[in-house]
């Protein structure tokens, strides 16, 4: 009996957990499925956008990769960093050329939403195009 109960509870468990698109096009391994994002829109460039983004990864953790997504043009750029033991994925896509968007996504190595993160690094991003 008691092996069934942990069969049942072992397997809720794989079927609760898997896989979530990131906001760069790529997937990452999750457990819960709720709110991981936060989108800004800014008055400047991609490249101005972007630039800020990097500095804001940089100056609170690492960034791992940059690239640019294969299945868009050169519009998007995204980057994956590690920012307090969190993954973060940012990704910036001009909407036209004096407007770009920047999302900001981060999960934990066990899967799970860091919003409060997100929101910092999104507002950060912000204060450093203000300068």
């Amino acid at each position: 009996m008691k092996n069934l109960f942990f069969a049942v509870i072992a397997g809720a468990t794989i079927l609760a957990t898997g896989c979530v698109k990131t906001v760069s096009d790529t997937s990452s391994f999750a457990i819960t499925w709720s709110k991981d994002s936060v989108a800004g829109r800014y008055q400047r460039t991609l490249d101005q956008v972007y630039k800020a983004s990097m500095t804001v990864v940089i100056n609170n953790g690492v960034i791992i990769n940059e690239y640019i997504p294969h299945d868009s043009t050169n519009a998007v750029r995204s980057l994956l960093g590690r920012v307090n033991d969190r993954k973060v994925w940012v990704r910036v896509e001009a909407i036209d050329q004096r407007t770009s968007q920047v999302d900001v996504q981060a999960r934990t190595k066990w899967g799970t939403t860091d919003l409060d993160l997100v929101h910092q690094l999104e507002k950060e991003i912000a204060l450093e195009l203000a300068k």
